[in-house]
Formats: C-alpha cells, sequence, structure tokens
C-alpha cells in the first residue's frame, strides 16, 4: 500500500495557515471515514417479526381464519402489528441514541497551523497539514513522513501483522494504525474515505453487530421459559382433549396462554434499559462504547486507578527543587500559570541563583511540550502535563527554550517513555557534545558519577541524595530527577541510551497535583457500597500513600506493595501473588506488564474488576479487564480503543457515577423480569386451576393476547425508565456470579404468582358460583386481571422500599403507562366492535368497588414481604455491628 496524495504539497515547517485549511476543507470535506448506514426504521420493523413466538401466533391467525374465526384472526394480526411497531420505535430510538454517543469518540490531533502547534479535533484535518504523531496515538489520517525518531506503528488494522513496524523518513503511515513507540511528523496526504482505511471501510460497510452477553443470557432464559411452558400447555391440552373440549378453541387457547407466559418483550425492554443507562453515563462523562459494558460497570467489586489525573486533577506545577548541598528552593503560585517568583526556603536573596536555572534549563531541553503566550492572561500549554510544568517553571527563572535551543543545537532527542521512564537530549556545545537528561530518580541516579555542589561536580553521595528523595516523598511531592554531562561524539550519528553514563547530578524537583475535590466523597461512596478501590502507579510507594491518603484512601503500611514485590511473586507463583493482592491497595512503582499481572491476579480473588488507563502500554490490562475505562480527555488512542468505557473528564468520581447509573440498569432490568414473570406464571396458574377443578375456561385467546401484548405491553416497558432509588451505592455489592433470578426474586415471583393466579381463579369460582353468566365472570376477572398489572406495576419500582414512601410522579412515564393501560380497557368497554371482540362490557359502580377489594390482597402481600425483608437486613446489620465491636 501507498499513500496517494490528493494534491501536491510541499514540505512546510510553519504548516499550513488558517486561510489554507479552510479551502482544502472545502474541497475535500471533513476527515471522517465512511460508516455502514444504520437500519432504517422499516428494517427495523421487519425484524420485529423474526422471532420463534411470532411465527406461532401467525399460525394461530391462520387456524383461526381456516376455522372460520375471522373475528379472532384479524385481532392477533392488528396486536402482532402494534407490538411490531412499539417494538421497532423503542429499538431504533435505542440505536440512534447509541449511534449519537459513540460520536463523542471522535480522536485529536497535534498539528501545526500557522506556525503554530496546536491540538485539533481529527475531524478537521486536510491534505497538506503537518501532524505531529508520538506513541499511543491513532494515526488520524494517511501521512507522508518527513520526520522519524524512532517510530514504530502497529499496522495489524491493514496487514494482520502483529509486530510493530519501524518507519523511517519518506515512510508513509496510514490512517487507524498504532504509533507504538517512538516520534514522528509528516504531511496529511489523503483524508476520510480517501485514506487506505477509507477505503477498506467502504469494502465491509455492511457489519453484523454481536448481541451483548446480558441479551444472550435472557433470551437462552426465554427458551428455558418456554419449554416449561410447552410442558403446561401439553398437560393443558391433554385436560381439555379429555374433556372433550373443542380442538380450535384448545389449540387458540395453548396459543394464548403460551404468550401469556414468554416475556417476548424481555430483549426490547433490556435494549432500552442498557441505551437510557448508556445516556444517563453520558451525563456524568461516562461514554459507553458498547451496551453491555453499561450492565457490567454496576457489576463491578473493585476498581483499580491510576493516580495522577484520575484522583488529583493532572495540573502539575512545580513547587520544590532540592539541590545536592542541600539548598531548597520553593516556586510560589501567582495570579497566572507563568507568574510567581522563586525563592530560597532558608532564607537569604530571592530569585533563583545559577545552580537552580542551570537545573531548569536542564528540564527544558529533553522537553517536547510547547506554551504559547497570548496577552498577560492567556497561555495555551500543549504537550505531556509534567513537560508542560518543567517550561513554566523555567519560565518563571526567566528561561526560554527557544533561546536555550539556538545557544544548544539539538543534534538527537531520546523521547520519554513510560518503560524506560527518562528523556534525554544531546545537543552540540560548541566542540562537545552534552546530554540533558531528565526521569525517575533512582534510574538517574544510576547514570551518574559526580554531583554537583557550590564547589563543583564532587563524588556522588547517594546515600544523601536517597534521603532528599524520601523526604521529599514524604511531603506527597512526584519527585524528578535531572542530570547533565559530556559525552564523545558520535561517528555513526547514534546516540542512544548507551552513552548516558558517568554523568552530573544536578539536583530534584518536586510537583504537587492537587486532589480532585469530589474524589473524597466518592471513595466513601465506594467504601459503602462494598467496592474495593486499588492504586497502580508508577509513582514512589510513599508518595502513592501520601497522595492516597490526602484522597480518602484507609489502609495500614502492609497494603502498600511495590513493583519489586510483584515480580518477586509473579516468579514464585500464582498463588503468591493472588495472596498479596488479596490484601494490597497500593501498588507502586509497577510497571505495565505488572499492572496486567494485578488484574489478573484481583480477578482470580473473585473480583469483578474495572480499570482504568491513559497509555499505550495500559491497553493490555484495559483489554483484559472485565470493564476497561479509558481516558477521554489525556488518553492515548490505543488505550481508548482497549477500553469499554472512555471517561470525558478523566475523573475518578465519573467512575463512581457510571458505577450507580449501571446499577440502576440493571435494577430496572430486573424490575421488568419480575413484572413479566409474575403476571404470567399467574395466568398459567389460573388456567391450570381451572382445568384440574374442571372449571370453564377463564378467559378467551383473544382477552389472553389483549391482557399481555396490549394492557401489560403498555406499562410494563415503562419500568426501564425508572430513575435511581438513591440507595444503590449503599446496597450490598453484586458478585459476579450472582444470578438476575436469585432467592429474593424467587420468592417475590411466588408469592405473586399464589396471589394473582390463586386469587383471581377464587374470585372468577365465586363469581360462576354466585349466579354470574360466564360473560359477566370472565369479564369482571379480566378487569381485575388488568388491575393486578397495574398494581404489580407499582410493586415492582422497588424490592425493599414501600409504595407508600415513592414519589409516583417522578417517572411520568410510569404513571401515563399505568393510567394508559387503564384508559385502554375501559375505551374498549365503551367501544362497539371492539367490546364485541374482546367479549367485555361496562361494569357498575359496585363491581369496580368489588374488583378493588380484590386487589388489595396483591399490595398487602408484597408490602408485607418488603417489611419482613427490611426488618431481617436491619437486624442482620445489628448483628454485624455487634460483632465488630
Amino acid at each position: 500500500m501507498t499513500a496517494q496524495a490528493e494534491t501536491p504539497v510541499s514540505i512546510r515547517r510553519e504548516g499550513l495557515t488558517s486561510q489554507e485549511v479552510v479551502a482544502a476543507l472545502e474541497t475535500y470535506g471533513a476527515n471522517v471515514l465512511p460508516v455502514g448506514r444504520p437500519p432504517s426504521f422499516l428494517k427495523v420493523l421487519l425484524m420485529q417479526f423474526l422471532s420463534p413466538l411470532i411465527y406461532i401466533l401467525m399460525v394461530a391467525a391462520v387456524v383461526s381464519a381456516f376455522v372460520s374465526e375471522i373475528t379472532d384472526a384479524l385481532f392477533i394480526a392488528v396486536v402482532l402489528a402494534i407490538n411490531g411497531i412499539i417494538g421497532a420505535v423503542q429499538e431504533y430510538s435505542a440505536g440512534q441514541s447509541a449511534s449519537a454517543l459513540r460520536a463523542l469518540e471522535e480522536p485529536r490531533a497535534t498539528v501545526v497551523r500557522d506556525g503554530i502547534r496546536q491540538v485539533i479535533d481529527a475531524t478537521g484535518l486536510v491534505p497538506g497539514d503537518r501532524v505531529l504523531l508520538e506513541s499511543g496515538q491513532r494515526v488520524p489520517a494517511d501521512i507522508l513522513l518527513d520526520a522519524s525518531d524512532h517510530l514504530q506503528c502497529d499496522e495489524a488494522t491493514h496487514t494482520g501483522e502483529s509486530r510493530p513496524v519501524y518507519k523511517s523518513t519518506d515512510d508513509p503511515v496510514f490512517a487507524g494504525t498504532i504509533v507504538a513507540r517512538g516520534r514522528g511528523e509528516g504531511l496529511v496526504t489523503a483524508t476520510g474515505s480517501r485514506t487506505e482505511l477509507g477505503r477498506i471501510a467502504d469494502a465491509i460497510r455492511e457489519r453484523t453487530t454481536a448481541k451483548p452477553p446480558l441479551m444472550i443470557r435472557m433470551e437462552e432464559f426465554t427458551r428455558r421459559i418456554a419449554v416449561a411452558v410447552g410442558v403446561a400447555i401439553l398437560f393443558l391440552f391433554a385436560v381439555g382433549w379429555w374433556r372433550a373440549m373443542p380442538v380450535g378453541d384448545l389449540f387458540t387457547m395453548s396459543i394464548g396462554l403460551a404468550v401469556s407466559a414468554i416475556p417476548e418483550a424481555l430483549p426490547i425492554a433490556i435494549s432500552v434499559a442498557l441505551a437510557i443507562g448508556m445516556r444517563r453515563m453520558a451525563r456524568v462523562n461516562v461514554i459507553v462504547r458498547n451496551l453491555p459494558a453499561v450492565e457490567s460497570l454496576g457489576s463491578c467489586t473493585m476498581i483499580a486507578t491510576d493516580k495522577t489525573g484520575t484522583l488529583t486533577l493532572n495540573e502539575l506545577t512545580v513547587t520544590d527543587i532540592r539541590l545536592p548541598d542541600d539548598s531548597h528552593w520553593v516556586l510560589e503560585a501567582g495570579s497566572h500559570p507563568l507568574s510567581g517568583g522563586i525563592k530560597s526556603r532558608d532564607g537569604g536573596k530571592d530569585g533563583p541563583n545559577a545552580a537552580v536555572r542551570r537545573l531548569l534549563g536542564v528540564g527544558s531541553l529533553p522537553n517536547e511540550a510547547e506554551i504559547s503566550v497570548d496577552g498577560a492572561e492567556t497561555w495555551r500549554p500543549v504537550g505531556d502535563t509534567v513537560d508542560v510544568a518543567l517550561l513554566a517553571a523555567a519560565h518563571k527563572a526567566g528561561i526560554s527554550r527557544s533561546i536555550l535551543l539556538e545557544r544548544f543545537p539539538l543534534e538527537r532527542r531520546i523521547p520519554y517513555e513510560p518503560e524506560q521512564k527518562y528523556a534525554a537530549s544531546f545537543h552540540q556545545v560548541e566542540d562537545r557534545m552534552q546530554a540533558f537528561v531528565k526521569g525517575a530518580p533512582e534510574l538517574l541516579l544510576s547514570m551518574c558519577k559526580t554531583m554537583e555542589t557550590t564547589e563543583g561536580a564532587v563524588p556522588i553521595d547517594r546515600i544523601h541524595v536517597h534521603r532528599q528523595i524520601k523526604e521529599m516523598a514524604r511531603e506527597g511531592l512526584r519527585v524528578l530527577a535531572f542530570a547533565a554531562g559530556e559525552i564523545g561524539v558520535s561517528g555513526d550519528g547514534e546516540y542512544g541510551g548507551h552513552l548516558l553514563i558517568d554523568l552530573n547530578f544536578l539536583g530534584l524537583v518536586g510537583m504537587q497535583d492537587p486532589i480532585r475535590p469530589e474524589v473524597p466523597a466518592a471513595l466513601d461512596a465506594c467504601r459503602q457500597a462494598g467496592i474495593g478501590v486499588a492504586v497502580i502507579t508508577g509513582d514512589d510507594p510513599t508518595t502513592a500513600s501520601v497522595i492516597a491518603r490526602q484522597a480518602g484512601m484507609r489502609f495500614e503500611e502492609a497494603d502498600v506493595v511495590t513493583g519489586d514485590q510483584i515480580a518477586d511473586a509473579v516468579a514464585a507463583g500464582e498463588s503468591v501473588l493472588d495472596g498479596i493482592t488479596r490484601h494490597g491497595r497500593i501498588f507502586a512503582r509497577v510497571k505495565p506488564d505488572q499492572k496486567l499481572a494485578i488484574i489478573r491476579s484481583l480477578a482470580r480473588n473473585g473480583h469483578y474488576v474495572a480499570v482504568t488507563g491513559d497509555g499505550v502500554n495500559d491497553a493490555p490490562a484495559l483489554r483484559h479487564a472485565h470493564v476497561g475505562v479509558a481516558m477521554g480527555h489525556g488518553g492515548t488512542e490505543v488505550a481508548k480503543e482497549s477500553a469499554d468505557i472512555i471517561l470525558t473528564d478523566d475523573n475518578f468520581a465519573s467512575i463512581v457515577a457510571g458505577i450507580r447509573e449501571g446499577r440502576v440498569a440493571y435494577n430496572n432490568i430486573r424490575k421488568v423480569i419480575f413484572m413479566q414473570i409474575s403476571t404470567g406464571a399467574a395466568e398459567v396458574l389460573l388456567f391450570l386451576l381451572a382445568m384440574v377443578l374442571g372449571a370453564p375456561m377463564p378467559m378467551t385467546a383473544v382477552q389472553l393476547l389483549w391482557l399481555n401484548l396490549v394492557t401489560n405491553g403498555v406499562q410494563d416497558v415503562a419500568l426501564v425508565t425508572e430513575p435511581a432509588e438513591g440507595d444503590e451505592l449503599r446496597s450490598p455489592v453484586r458478585r459476579p456470579g450472582e444470578p438476575i433470578f436469585d432467592r429474593l426474586m424467587l420468592r417475590r415471583i411466588v408469592l405473586a404468582t399464589l396471589v394473582m393466579g390463586g386469587g383471581g381463579f377464587a374470585f372468577f369460582y365465586w363469581a360462576t358460583t354466585s349466579g354470574l353468566s360466564h360473560f359477566a365472570a370472565s369479564n369482571l376477572l379480566l378487569l381485575l386481571f388488568v388491575l393486578f398489572e397495574n398494581v404489580q406495576c407499582i410493586n415492582s419500582r422497588s424490592e425493599r422500599r414501600s409504595v407508600f414512601r415513592q414519589s409516583h410522579f417522578s417517572n411520568p412515564f410510569l404513571l401515563l403507562g399505568v393510567l394508559g393501560s387503564q384508559a385502554l380497557h375501559i375505551g374498549a368497554m365503551y367501544v362497539p366492535g371492539v367490546n364485541d371482540l374482546l367479549e367485555i362490557a361496562p361494569i357498575s359502580l359496585e363491581q369496580w368497588l368489588l374488583l378493588l377489594v380484590a386487589t388489595a390482597p396483591l399490595l398487602a402481600v408484597s408490602e408485607v414481604d418488603k417489611w419482613l425483608l427490611r426488618r431481617q437486613e436491619s437486624m442482620k446489620r445489628g448483628n454485624d455491628d455487634s460483632k465488630a465491636q
């Protein structure tokens, strides 16, 4: 493959001008890949009828027409059409919402325009743009390189090659590939559908989408229910045959009963519940990349989080400088990030001395950030937060990076990579070559032979420097070390890390990153919810511990684990590592491969793990965690691609808010399941009792269809729009293996089935033996079951809270659903033709009062059961508190 330029471009280091960009956008359009068109509403509508249950109903309609029951056939057809339209509207709107949210994942690109380096939305790239690439980024367009610094690209999306490919000057890099390592820059040659990836995407535009695991489990459950109902239907058919009932009536009755027992609307309800959860999560800065992650996030029992940018604001500021001679300098904050002074902590003259200025100058050279100053109060930082903080500190000392580069021309640079933990640059100083290095203190100390003092370079005192590092770490500072030294001139121009030896140690810089104000409350919410939190960071153990305590974490010293301990445990075997992660909560000086080992170990210990990450090296952990959470603001594109969820604000508190919304979505799914299964099971019990006890059939097949696909269908899906109850993060954590049909739900289903099915049959038997005709008794029974559905829908709003302690106006959709179902049935009583079809008629006020009394036991039994459950849980908490004391 070769990159094909859309227009001749010349190498211009200053990039395009704003006017050229506008003209190019008009010519080439936005840098957007072709995507498969979402299915049309008509297609979604037709797909509603691709179900074995629907096939059975269609057969029932044909048989009804064949036996001259034209009215029944037409009614079944109308009900199928209405049910299909409702399902299509819900599914289509859910798909549109998901597509809109996925649009928020658009990547960013670093470009040079008008001579200024800036970060833009990648959709705004045009041919001729100068783009800067670094590790972890997804290449935003086809680019022809004119500079490469150890650049390697993962081209598996194009070639299937799993190993990164080295890229040199004049090599093309393709849109959609990942920068695995190094740096590079070049000119855009093609955008959007004209890129190689665009051509591939155009060829595979029509794609199938896998069903969420939750829906697969529920469909499996529905199949099992169908088998159970099939057995019941055969039993009913056998009894009816023995009682010499007409075969046509038995057939249509069996079909209607099957419809009542099988929750055919459940997959639609689950899709809607997850789509609503996706929308609600977006409001709290959590972008869900696939629907199952909505429920998965709510299931997590452990959050393995980064520190920087997640617990903290990721707004690093240099606050302290420690020199080898033990002098201590502090940087004062001003009204502007670039203002403020530098003073000696021990008193004396104001302003930095030569040693401090030299250290800050070294911090400015192996530095990839840029700061643009517009006026007195406006600044535009671009680049890594550490590099930006160092440039801001240098600015306070009156040091200009551009002036330094004029004095010391850059020959070669070793960019910072997480696994190497340092950055270096090589500069020509007169006829000598100088190396300037910044990075992790422990690593730089191993590179140094001397240290800088007022008496010049002296042999390094490593014990003294280590003491300084510990003192700064105890103050919660992030510590960086700096060194410089003369090296030999490389004959082949290759300057690498092997030359960084016998350097001169210049000192330490301490940075502070304030704790996000929302984090302490979020950590407290995790404790209440039973969710564990582990911090995994590359920082020093002391620094990590101080910041974690400032954030509000509670842990013992024994819970702090280092990367060396993890390495030893990995070598010793999984059981040893699992023993460490069972209690470990602060994992410091951890390498990327160790992070993955920790995540897997936590999973073996029974946790459902959500892990955060932002770098290219976090991708394995994000991919193998139960829920991968990438940072949307500061995260690399490869991290986002590997994750299930993206945080738009990189905030730990947003994860907790997302967990809450995930639990809300899961609880709402349970509510719909409880509603549908309990009402369906009650109807099966009603008919079983009638068959066994020799009573006439309580309802016709058309009445059953009306009851389950119309009156019930109006209100049960409205349950998925239920708002949070408020105690989601105070409820016990849901373990990964916990089934949806737990003991509590089964108990509630059995109680509701006995009350509705048994009570409904008792009412029907009383009505028929009290002199009422079969028509009148069946008419009252059908209305009684509509009322049962109304009450059961309200009962389903909470498993524990009394209906008398809930706001009935907090979910207007549910209120409208309940009132609408009742209005439909009352209206049907008075509409000529419809009432004849359903065999119903208006009833008297006395009969209404009688039905309301007959409905009351369902509400009473539910309220007593909830009260007993609350009492049982309260007693358990009291016993637990007594044991704790």
